[in-house]
């Protein structure tokens, strides 16, 4: 007999780097548009479309918990070496993103600048749960 409800270890990790200096309504923001991207990339994160008990459909979710981290400015920048050196999928929100108000205009003002002089204020990380642990190192869960 299998039990629904027992806990599942994944071996990858879906995590959040958000800088500690965001306000409130920016690290809720960015969490948002940094994770929208996962699933078109790596649509095994993703879940079954959920129901309920009348039928009425939902949109599917991810599978697996969406960790959230907080670091300085510096922490991001060595999560974005580390996370660009191994190969994991990566989103990244840079400061001018909130200066930006649609897809084409966000894509332009990253493409503008060199990776090593982004502005980074969020970042979000897809991998094997070891990888994404020694990406993160150094930050803190966000609380």
């Amino acid at each position: 007999m299998t039990d629904d409800n027992a806990p599942v270890r994944f071996d990858t990790k879906i995590a959040v780097l958000l800088r500690d200096d965001l306000e409130t309504w920016q690290r809720l923001n960015v969490t948002a548009f940094l994770v929208s991207g996962l699933g078109t990339q790596v649509p095994e994160v993703i879940g079954e479309p959920y129901a309920d008990a009348d039928d009425t459909p939902y949109l599917p979710m991810f599978r697996q918990p969406v960790l959230v981290f907080a670091g300085s400015k510096e922490i991001l920048t060595t999560a974005h070496t580390r996370a660009v050196g191994r190969g994991v999928t990566l989103a990244v929100f840079t400061s001018d993103l909130f200066a930006t108000g649609h897809d084409k205009a966000n894509r332009a003002a990253v493409r503008a600048v060199r990776r090593d002089g982004m502005d980074l204020v969020g970042l979000a990380v897809y991998g094997p749960r070891n990888a994404v642990d020694k990406i993160l190192k150094g930050a803190s869960m966000h609380s």
